[in-house]
């Protein structure tokens, strides 16, 4: 089977992470267990995941010109994932997420952006050719949003499938969601894009038919637990997860994603692509970190 090339345009970050017994209230100091430092960045770990599954996979994303960055860089390159278009900030540093994870798996973040901030359509024009050869534009919301919409016009223009992943959760325009393929909010997401609170299956896809309704062609909720909610125009079905004792959830959506558009672009059904995702995110729970945790295509399997 030909690979087919995954354009993943993104941020990368280097995660630091503590373990506690629970999640600290407002202005409360706990004392807490293992400390771990992981590279992160929801771009930097959906390439990672995509790549550990056989995808080929080429990241346009930004550093600064620090030890982290270097990091990354060695990190994606022993991954296989291309670099051509890893791009360095000598103004800004590398972005940091600092991670809080409690014993039932539960995290809480705070992302200091850095050089993601500064990956501009000026980046972007740099990797037009390669988004032009793509069959998948997978992109999330860690990057400015004009960025985002600049590389989803390419994209769309060029007649190329664009995933967005829309997390963290912020406003979308219209513009922006009629050049989608595909969408994947969680919960949250889906309410603030729609406006109609997230509790269930049924309220999970009327969620789905407002942004239908905006011009996107596929939308795909991703319910945690309950695994992940396909809505096209003539279908709706929930594809469950897979039971397993989970200890680290903080990058089961970007390995979801990453698997996601590996099969897309293979050719799957997309049943049987969310099929695919939701059993790569079910071992990636199953292990502390964000991109080590990603599995590899033979465990999938």
């Amino acid at each position: 089977m030909t690979k087919q090339t995954i354009v993943v345009l993104g941020s990368t970050n280097t995660d630091m992470v503590i373990k506690t017994t629970k999640l600290p209230k407002p202005g409360e100091t706990i004392l807490g267990g293992d400390f771990l430092m992981n590279p992160g960045g929801k771009g930097a770990n959906q390439a990672v995941a995509a790549a550990r599954l056989n995808g080929h996979v080429t990241l346009v994303a930004k550093t600064g010109e620090d030890l982290f960055g270097s990091q990354a860089m060695k990190l994606f390159q022993d991954e296989k994932v291309n670099t051509d278009f890893l791009f360095t900030d000598p103004e800004s540093p590398s972005g940091i997420a600092l991670i809080t994870v409690d014993e039932h798996a539960e995290n809480c973040i705070v992302v200091a952006p850095g050089a993601n901030a500064r990956l501009l359509r000026a980046d972007v024009e740099k990797a037009a050719n390669a988004i032009n050869a793509a069959e998948i534009i997978l992109m999330q919301l860690e990057i400015p949003l004009d960025t985002v919409c600049y590389a989803a016009e390419i994209a769309f223009n060029a007649g190329k499938k664009v995933i967005l992943n829309p997390a963290p959760a912020q406003p979308l325009p219209d513009e922006l969601i009629k050049m989608l393929y595909l969408i994947t909010p969680n919960e949250t997401e889906a309410e603030l894009l729609t406006g109609v609170p997230v509790t269930d299956v049924k309220s999970a896809e009327s969620a789905a038919r407002r942004l239908l309704a905006k011009g996107v062609q596929v939308v795909v909720v991703t319910l945690g637990s309950r695994g992940a909610l396909l809505v096209t125009a003539d279908q709706c079905h929930l594809i469950p997860s897979f039971k397993v004792k989970a200890v680290d959830t903080t990058a089961a959506g970007d390995c979801f994603n990453g698997a996601l558009a590996v099969a897309i672009a293979e050719g799957a059904g997309l049943e049987n692509a969310i099929a695919f995702a939701n059993k790569a995110a079910s071992i990636s729970v199953t292990r502390m970190g964000a991109q080590v945790s990603a599995p590899y295509r033979d465990e999938v399997l």
